[in-house]
């Protein structure tokens, strides 16, 4: 069965990806204004996130403003909102499920077998969790590649990979390295003997 140690450190990764997946979404660096003209003023840099839009100023001043409505935003940054939360949402559970079998809990009742069972199920659940973190990520990158390589997109509003986007890719490695030795818990059938197991007589074959 899987070592206990590697059941340990894929749960941990698995946890450290969680993390990553949540901060990523809250943070509203997902893209960040890139300065590929000439005459671009510097002194404020606009980001833009899942859930807001902020503008930082040189002086260190910030301001961030919330989406009025879901309606105004395009496809990829719904469908991206969409997995992300579902992301979180199917890691944390797989998490929970994993947790009921890993060896060093006493969840799950003390067959082994039934653990290992346990935990490969989990596994596979924060694998499920953790692509679909990084097929949002992916979504969103080439939404923004499209828009800044596309030449009718002014220059004033051409986007560049921001800091969450790069930590919700991380949390969503992570995640699948640890979900992945989490699955590794598949249980071995046990070997049969080749030959018969020879066995005492009984005293009714003396009598």
């Amino acid at each position: 069965m899987a070592n206990k140690g590697l059941q340990i450190l894929g749960f941990a990764l698995a946890l450290i990806g969680l993390i990553g997946l949540i901060i990523g979404t809250i943070l509203p660096q997902w893209k960040m204004s890139a300065y590929v003209g000439d005459n671009i003023i510097t002194a404020i840099a606009m980001y833009e996130g899942l859930w807001m839009s902020c503008a930082f100023q040189s002086t260190g001043q910030i301001q961030c403003k919330v989406y009025d409505s879901i309606l105004q935003l395009n496809g990829a940054l719904q469908a991206t909102r969409a997995l992300m939360i579902v992301s979180i949402i199917v890691t944390v559970a797989g998490l929970g499920i994993a947790c009921m079998g890993m060896k060093c809990t006493n969840c799950g009742g003390d067959d082994k077998t039934r653990k290992s069972r346990i935990a490969m199920a989990g596994g596979i659940v924060i694998l499920i969790g953790s692509l679909c973190g990084i097929i949002a990520c992916s979504w969103y990158a080439h939404d923004i590649i499209q828009a800044f390589y596309n030449p009718f997109t002014p220059v004033n509003t051409k986007y560049e990979f921001g800091s969450a986007i790069f930590i919700a890719w991380a949390g969503a490695f992570l995640a699948v390295i640890g979900g992945g030795m989490l699955a590794a818990s598949c249980p071995r059938q046990k070997s049969t003997p080749k030959y018969p197991i020879s066995r005492p007589p009984s005293s009714k074959e003396y009598v």
